[in-house]
């Protein structure tokens, strides 16, 4: 499977910060926020990545996470020349998809629970289907909202209902397979004007092809386009290492535990930073022993 991360958008709703600069280059705490996504395609085993972004910001993240080499990864970069929807990234990335299934992240959503490493390695095994995730929300008119019975099996989805018919909603997390560049292309605009994921997750829907997996109270989702989500999620990756001692969305971490790179690689890449506690944790993992502290699959 190969992975793309949807990095574009004008991010209106965080002006004057987005003005000059990408929202996915601006910090969740301690890290750019495009880490995060890129953390979960990492999770899942994925090693082939598609960065999509606008033509003005596709050079920051060029220039933040270069061929992705030093990760034991590759990272290729396409332009969207304008905010044509989410499921244009399919049609953005026809070439780099080529037959294979694919997974597609948006750039602004940060993941983190216990389980999560686990669940997202295991929807990247997918074949033949769809799969998406549920998240229990307090009001789903602002998301995607899937509609579920009682065994889980999907009934309905729908952009932002007036009246949802659930509480869960859909996360910007997307797993299909190789169909989805034809059934991308079959889109019509809605009256936004924008080529939306929840029509191509309708189409597998309509054809029985998609499975839902709820996540429980254990995950934390955060969507992080405002300015009031952007402070909150930041407070909520400072809590969670100030208290726990082990970093979220640690690229290089994670890189090292999946086997991407070496123990001599991580060091490599902790030295420039020593002046942090970023490089400095980087260095304790890369010291530690082997059974000393357990990898958290986590984002």
């Amino acid at each position: 499977m190969k992975g793309i991360i949807m990095a574009g958008g004008s991010g209106t709703r965080l002006y004057p910060l987005t003005k000059a600069i990408s929202k996915q280059i601006l910090p969740i705490y301690d890290k750019p926020m495009i880490y995060y996504p890129l953390s979960v395609l990492m999770l899942a085993g994925i090693r082939e990545i598609l960065i999509i972004s606008t033509p003005r910001d596709i050079d920051l993240f060029k220039d933040l996470l270069g061929t992705g080499r030093h990760l034991g990864i590759e990272i290729e970069y396409a332009i969207q020349d304008k905010p044509n929807g989410l499921a244009e990234a399919f049609i953005v990335g026809e070439e780099f998809i080529g037959n294979s299934s694919v997974a597609l992240v948006l750039g602004d959503n940060i993941f983190y629970g216990t389980d999560f490493g686990h669940r997202v390695q295991e929807a990247a095994s997918l074949e033949q289907g769809g799969i998406i995730f549920g998240c229990f929300v307090k009001d789903p008119s602002a998301y995607g909202v899937i509609e579920v019975d009682e065994n889980e099996k999907p009934i309905s989805i729908e952009e932002k209902p007036v009246f949802p018919k659930s509480k869960f909603a859909v996360p910007g997390l997307y797993f299909f397979d190789n169909h989805v560049v034809q059934r991308a292309k079959e889109v019509t605009p809605s009256p936004r004007g924008e080529l939306e994921i929840t029509s191509v997750i309708d189409q597998y829907l309509s054809r029985g092809e998609l499975s839902v997996k709820l996540l429980g109270r254990g995950l934390a989702w955060l969507d992080t386009g405002t300015n009031e989500s952007l402070l909150e999620a930041s407070n909520f990756v400072e809590a969670i290492q100030k208290r726990q001692g082990l970093y979220i969305a640690c690229i290089e971490e994670i890189a090292y535990r999946r086997e991407y790179i070496s123990r001599t690689q991580l060091i490599e890449l902790a030295r420039p930073l020593m002046k942090t506690d970023y490089g400095k944790y980087l260095m304790d993992i890369a010291n530690e022993e082997s059974s000393s502290v357990p990898f958290l699959f986590s984002s």
